[in-house]
């Protein structure tokens, strides 16, 4: 089929306008977060010619479609997650979104699936004898869970007597909790609260600290929102 873009610009003044919507229906159909080198390169693509902008272009557009959103009360905006960008609804209709798609399950992890992601999370990359130090329990089956997940991944092999194998977290890992990258990542008052233990051992928090992860829970860091380990509704 013939294409049908038409590539004249939207107006006179920044030709680069003219992607615009193609940046936008490039985003909203992506099953995975789109990054803007892929993005432009689809563009180059079909256009047959150099879009023209730069990935710093692209997220000035993207800056344009969000106030475009905001102005007209869209129900969704582009966030920047996973290495890329994704189409998501607002915060505030997730409760709608969970009533209409209530038999889809969310990821749910349980709390040594999560205490192993949080150590490999923070000490990465990083081995399974390092893990176990932490943990105090053997995390073979934790971490061949992960794996089966896709939340982690096998990253190399250590230096180390044995050269055991070492793990990192995935692109999954990032989009499955809406972070950008790992600079995202909570602090240790944070992670108490996505553990959700009221009885959370000050000891283990303590353990921790003692392998570098985070900050003391007696620094009073405040926790900053809500840290559900589920990703945002996709639109």
């Amino acid at each position: 089929m013939e294409s049908t873009f038409d590539l004249a610009p939207l107006n006179g003044n920044d030709p680069r306008d003219r992607w615009k919507p193609v940046v936008e229906a490039l985003i909203f159909a992506a099953h995975t977060p789109l990054d803007a080198a892929h993005l432009l390169q689809v563009i180059e693509a079909v256009a047959g010619e150099e879009p023209g902008c730069t990935e710093a272009d692209v997220a000035a557009l993207v800056e344009q479609l969000n106030r475009d959103y905001a102005r007209t009360g869209r129900a969704f905006r582009i966030q920047a997650w996973g290495g890329g960008y994704r189409m998501a609804t607002e915060p505030r209709y997730v409760a709608y979104l969970d009533t209409l798609f209530h038999e889809e399950k969310k990821l749910r992890l349980s709390r040594s699936l999560l205490e192993t992601l949080v150590i490999l999370a923070y000490k990465q990359p990083v081995t399974k004898p390092e893990i176990d130090f932490v943990r105090g329990v053997d995390a073979d089956y934790a971490l061949r869970r992960l794996l089966e997940l896709e939340l982690i991944d096998i990253v190399g092999r250590s230096e180390t007597v044995g050269k055991p194998l070492l793990y990192g977290t995935t692109a999954k890992f990032l989009d499955q909790f809406g972070l950008q990258n790992l600079d995202g990542l909570p602090n240790l008052r944070e992670i108490e609260e996505l553990l959700n233990d009221p009885g959370f051992n000050k000891e283990r928090a303590q353990l921790l600290l003692k392998a570098g992860l985070g900050e003391s829970l007696d620094t009073g860091a405040e926790a900053a929102g809500s840290t559900e380990p589920t990703a945002p509704s996709s639109a």
